[in-house]
C-alpha cells in the first residue's frame, strides 16, 4: 500500500486518548528507538493515521515529530492538545487552530532588561484553507460527543514556552502578554513540532488546541471541573475531521518527495509516478500513485449525476462480491454514495454541495481500487458541471 498516513502528536496521555477515540483497526509500530506509534484510520473508515505521544516541552517535541517524520513520510502533521487561553474574550473549551507559532523564550538578557528574540513559524497557505472550509461547514462537529455544546473555532497565534503559565498578574505573564500581544493562547510543545516540520521541506502542519484554562490563576479550579478532558475532545473532534480533509486534499497532489522505507533506507534512485484525477497509463515502470485505470480510457461522464451514483452504487456491491473490497469499506463507502445521492436530490446549489463533500470521503476510501476511483471521479464531474 503506497498510502501516506496523516500523522498526529499529542503532549499528554489525556490528549492522546481523545484523539485515539476516533481511529479505528490501530496496530503498534515500533521505532528502532524504542518509541511506540499506533497505526490505524479514522473510525468512520477514513484516511490513515499515525498517532505518537511526544511529552511536555518544546525539544522532545522536536526530537518525536522528526521521529515520525522520517517513519512515516506523512502527508501532514497535526499537533492535539490543550492550552491556556491569554484573553477574556476566548472561552473555556473553544478551538484554536494556530496561524503562526511563536518560540517565544528566545531573547537577550541586557542591562536595561530583556528583549525579545523570537522565532516565529506560519502554517502553510493550503491547510490555513482547508481548516478555515472545514470551520464553515460545520461537518466537523458530527464528530463531537454527544451532547456537547459546538464550541466556537478560533483561528490566531499561539505562544509556546517552556513554563507552565497560571498567573494574569506576574512578570512572566504580562511579558508574554504585551511581547506578543496577537497570541490567543500558550503552551509548551508547538514550537518543537513546527521546527521539525519547516526542517523538513515544509511539511504542513497544524496545531490544533482545545482551551483548557485562562492562565490566569484558576488551571487548578478548571482542571477539577474537567475541563481539560472537554476542551481535548473538542480538539480531537475538530483535527480528526482535518486529516480526513488533508488526506484528500494533498494524496491527490503528492510531490515526489524522497521518503525512507521501514527500514530507513533512502529511495535515492526509484521512479516514482503520480496520477491525478482520471489518469490513463500504458505503460509504466516503478510505482503510480492515486486514482489510475490501466487498458481503458476513463469512463466519460454522464451528464445525469443521479445515475452515476446508482451506477457507482452497483459497482460497488460488484466490488464486494469479487472481494476486491472487505465489508467496512464497502459499507462506509456506500453509506457515503448514499448520503450524496440524498443530497443532491434536493436540487439546490448546497445539496450539490454536500454531496462533492460525501464523495471525496468516498474517493479517499477507495483510493487504492483504480477502477472504483474512476467511478467516483465521474460522479464527481457530473455533479460540478451541473448548471
Amino acid at each position: 500500500m503506497n498510502e501516506r498516513p496523516i500523522v498526529i502528536l499529542t503532549a499528554l496521555d489525556l490528549e492522546y486518548q481523545a484523539v485515539r477515540r476516533h481511529l479505528a483497526e490501530l496496530q503498534v509500530h515500533r521505532h528502532p528507538a524504542g518509541t511506540r506509534f499506533e497505526v490505524g484510520r479514522l473510525a468512520d473508515g477514513g484516511c490513515r493515521v499515525a498517532l505518537g505521544l511526544v511529552g511536555k516541552g518544546n525539544q522532545s517535541s522536536a526530537v518525536l515529530a522528526e521521529r515520525a517524520i522520517t517513519e512515516f513520510a506523512p502527508l501532514a502533521m497535526l499537533f492535539v492538545g490543550v492550552a491556556g487561553a491569554l484573553w477574556p474574550d476566548i472561552g473555556l473549551g473553544d478551538v484554536v487552530v494556530a496561524t503562526h507559532v511563536y518560540a517565544y523564550h528566545g531573547g537577550t538578557s541586557e542591562d536595561d532588561g530583556f528583549k525579545a528574540r523570537p522565532r516565529a513559524w506560519e502554517i502553510s497557505h493550503e491547510p490555513d484553507q482547508i481548516a478555515r472550509h472545514l470551520h464553515r461547514s460545520e461537518v466537523w462537529t458530527r464528530r463531537l460527543p454527544e451532547g456537547t455544546a459546538v464550541p466556537r473555532v478560533r483561528f490566531g497565534p499561539i505562544a509556546a514556552g517552556e513554563v507552565v503559565q497560571d498567573s494574569s498578574i506576574s512578570w512572566h505573564a504580562q511579558w508574554v502578554r504585551q511581547t506578543y500581544n496577537d497570541a490567543l493562547a500558550i503552551e509548551m510543545e508547538a514550537a518543537g513540532v513546527a521546527q521539525a516540520a519547516h526542517y523538513n521541506r515544509s511539511l504542513p502542519m497544524v496545531v490544533v488546541r482545545g482551551i483548557s484554562d485562562r492562565a490566569d490563576g484558576t488551571k487548578v479550579e478548571s482542571d477539577g471541573v474537567g475541563w481539560q478532558a472537554r476542551a481535548v475532545a473538542n480538539a480531537a473532534a475538530f483535527a480528526s475531521a482535518l486529516a480526513q480533509e488533508l488526506s484528500l486534499e494533498l494524496n491527490h497532489e503528492l510531490s515526489p518527495r524522497v521518503a525512507a522505507d521501514k527500514k530507513g533506507a533512502q529511495m535515492t534512485h526509484g521512479v516514482q509516478n503520480f496520477a491525478n484525477g482520471n489518469a490513463h497509463v500504458g505503460m509504466q515502470a516503478g510505482y503510480v500513485y492515486g486514482n489510475i485505470t490501466i487498458g481503458q480510457p476513463p469512463i466519460a461522464a454522464s451528464p445525469d449525476p443521479a445515475a452515476q451514483l446508482a451506477e457507482l452504487r452497483d459497482r460497488l456491491g460488484r466490488a464486494l462480491k469479487g472481494h476486491e473490497l472487505d465489508e467496512n469499506t464497502f459499507a462506509a463507502a456506500d453509506e457515503e454514495v448514499a448520503a450524496a445521492a440524498v443530497s443532491l436530490s434536493q436540487g439546490t446549489a448546497y445539496g450539490r454541495s454536500k454531496a462533492l463533500i460525501a464523495l471525496k470521503k468516498v474517493r479517499g476510501l477507495l483510493m487504492d481500487v483504480a477502477d472504483l476511483g474512476s467511478h467516483v471521479s465521474a460522479a464527481i464531474g457530473a455533479i460540478q458541471d451541473t448548471p
